[in-house]
């Protein structure tokens, strides 16, 4: 064979070679043009019916909307919302998986070091993208309970400890470590019982398995409106325009605060041309009309930061909320 031939040969391999590579070199670049080209999963970390849920599902919506594809709603409870957020954490930085979580994100990994156990995830593993809602906790018990404020509430759990029983989402969680703050600032001891989210919580709540919960109000409105459930007291540090009848802990004389807030994160991985455009559809879910409505509706309203706000205020709660986690120590 010639080295002409040769090199003819060699020619013809290469562009073989890169004909057979060009999809796979070419696709990062037309799936950032492209994207979004189908549907995007919003994990919801819980079961139906918690403030994640409450908040994701009208923002999926608006979402959609704004980028022309449907984002479903995929509920992945367990480990205090710790199995969403990892399925999200490790998935392709691709866009097409996305996180609607609750500030439990900056708890857990904390927590699994105090367990002495490896994380689920960790907060390098993703970038927010956006914060929907913020909202103090609110102490709700049933209507028909015999505590018609916080001060019967407390007096009962001061002289009988471990009488008063209380539901969470699990260890650690958005419902369980307001909970330990009160009973730190109060001296109390009330029984924790973790369930797998707030829904299932509130459920067990109504039922009447368990006594209280801190939750967000959006989760429980409808059954207070309805008569089902009464609000004692909340964690913010003034009243609230859903609840103006509810004095806060701190008007009550119990130095504590605690915020139960909502927003949007992606793989680290994704690419900024991606971010970009989630960055933008979330903007345009927060001034959404029929997203606003439903949540006003549920008790609550857009509290939004864009990406670099949100960044800072995630760092700010993570450094608050770490310490607050090695204060409440190992639970079995």
């Amino acid at each position: 064979m010639t080295n002409r031939t040769l090199f003819q040969a060699a020619l013809y391999g290469a562009a073989v070679l890169v004909g057979a590579l060009s999809p796979w070199l070419a696709t990062p670049a037309l799936a950032e043009d492209d994207y979004p080209a189908r549907a995007i999963t919003m994990v919801v970390p819980f079961p139906p019916g918690g403030v994640a849920d409450t908040v994701g599902r009208p923002v999926a919506e608006a979402m959609g909307r704004a980028l022309k594809q449907t984002l479903v709603v995929e509920n992945k409870g367990g480990a205090g919302g710790g199995i969403g957020m990892a399925q999200v954490a490790k998935a392709r930085g691709d866009g097409y998986n996305v996180l609607m979580s609750l500030s439990s994100i900056v708890v857990l990994p904390e927590a699994d070091k105090v367990l002495k156990r490896s994380p689920l995830f960790t907060l390098d593993q993703l970038k927010p993208i956006a914060r929907f809602t913020a909202d103090p906790t609110a102490l709700v018990v049933r209507a028909d309970s015999p505590w018609k404020t916080y001060a019967d509430f407390i007096a009962l759990a001061k002289a009988r400890p471990g009488a008063v029983t209380f539901g969470s989402s699990g260890n650690y969680g958005t419902m369980h470590v307001p909970m330990e703050q009160l009973k730190a600032a109060t001296g109390t001891y009330m029984l924790h019982v973790p369930y797998t989210g707030a829904g299932p919580a509130v459920l067990a709540l109504l039922a009447g398995q368990i006594d209280a919960v801190a939750t967000g109000p959006s989760s429980v409105m409808q059954h207070v409106r309805a008569g089902k459930l009464r609000i004692l007291a909340h964690w913010g540090d003034a009243r609230l325009a859903a609840i103006p009848e509810v004095p806060s802990f701190k008007e009550l004389g119990v130095p504590i605060q605690y915020s139960q807030w909502s927003g949007l994160f992606v793989p680290a991985s994704t690419p900024e041309p991606v971010v970009a455009k989630l960055r933008q559809a979330a903007r345009a879910a927060a001034q959404d009309e029929r997203a606003r409505n439903a949540l006003v509706a549920a008790g609550t309203s857009f509290q939004y930061l864009d990406a670099p706000e949100f960044e800072r205020f995630v760092q700010t709660d993570a450094r608050q909320m770490i310490g607050l986690v090695q204060r409440i120590g190992r639970l079995e």
